[in-house]
């Protein structure tokens, strides 16, 4: 069976290379994309996390100029995702963000760290508590990023007032975020509950067990739910150490990725077609119900169509069926293809 290509809104990494260093090539990107491809996975977003602000800018500029001097970057990356610095700082929410690099949301700060990219901002994930954010969403949506809203403790008028400005999507929902929270007034629920937010979800049985991600796909339904990786450099590769930016992290026996001596997750080590299959398995979804999970809404929040357009560059992914569930053998964009052994 073959179908169109699968899309991932949030990489940090993938197959070894990390995205978030300050002298990324093209020949490595190159190496990650080819890994990514062979997930199927046609179209992606890489993402970067916080870091002080001359280091943020020297990673965002090296990601650019891998992209523009890759041979699959331009047909495969459809922008840039910046996740922080404008986050919470607060335990509970930073994760393995880098707290002292967080600051509050401001356009120029954003210009400076983005002048000169040739690759489009595509997404911007960002906490709306702070001071500040209305205006800079709208600002961002003006100019055509995406906003979504993760790492953040706001409350539920707060994440409405972020609504109206434009946001349109929940990154990770339920991770970056504290274990114990108020019972009603959470950002999590407040979330939840919103239509106009897109939840990305990371289907990996780790980030959210998968008793607890069933009940928040039926809280948004399935056409609001976009299925994101959060992989890092450890996806798609041996157990051992890596790199998230300035932070080592490792790669499990278990597949599960964390700072190394402690229980803290650290982005993850899935595939987007695992994650797939993992929804299958668990809930019950047809292939179709979980392709549309994984291609047609994180399209949607990118305001791209599924279906490809007259000139659209072809791509195409196959799948077997074998031990009850469906495996990617093979995958092709433009002139480049993969083909796994089965």
């Amino acid at each position: 069976m073959s179908t169109l290509g699968m899309v991932d809104l949030q990489v940090n990494g993938f197959g070894g290379i990390d995205f978030n260093k300050d002298d990324l090539t093209a020949e490595e990107l190159d190496h990650a994309l080819t890994a990514m491809l062979a997930t199927g996975v046609t179209r992606c977003l890489p993402t970067i996390i916080t870091a002080h602000t001359e280091c943020l800018r020297a990673r965002l500029r090296a990601l650019d100029s891998a992209i523009c001097n890759s041979r699959l970057g331009p047909v495969m990356i459809d922008g840039i995702h910046i996740e922080g610095p404008f986050l919470s700082a607060k335990d509970g929410y930073a994760g393995c963000h880098p707290k002292d690099a967080m600051r509050l949301p401001s356009i120029e700060n954003f210009d400076y760290l983005t002048e000169g990219l040739r690759t489009p901002i595509a997404m911007m994930t960002l906490a709306p508590e702070h001071d500040g954010s209305t205006q800079f969403i709208r600002e961002l949506v003006s100019r055509g990023t995406t906003v979504s809203l993760g790492h953040t403790r706001a409350t539920r008028d707060q994440i409405l007032q972020a609504i109206e400005a434009g946001a349109t999507m929940s990154t990770h929902l339920g991770n970056g975020i504290a274990h114990m929270l108020e019972k009603n007034n959470n950002p999590l629920f407040a979330q939840l509950g919103e239509d106009r937010l897109i939840a990305g979800l990371i289907a990996d049985g780790v980030h959210v067990p998968p008793y607890m991600l069933q009940s928040w796909i039926r809280a948004k339904q399935a056409s609001r739910v976009a299925l994101v990786t959060d992989a890092t450099a450890a996806a798609a590769t041996r157990p051992g150490t890596y790199t998230l930016g300035d932070v080592t992290i490792e790669r499990g026996t278990d597949g599960i990725v964390r700072e190394p001596g402690s229980p803290y997750l650290a982005g993850s080590g899935v595939t987007l077609d695992q994650c797939v299959r993992n929804i299958m398995n668990w809930h019950g979804y047809d292939l179709a119900t979980a392709f549309c999970m994984a291609r047609n809404t994180p399209l949607s929040v990118l305001g791209k169509s599924a279906i490809p357009s007259v000139g659209d560059i072809a791509e195409c992914v196959f799948w077997q069926q074998h031990d009850a569930q469906w495996h990617v053998t093979g995958a092709r964009i433009g002139n480049w293809q993969v083909h796994i052994n089965s």
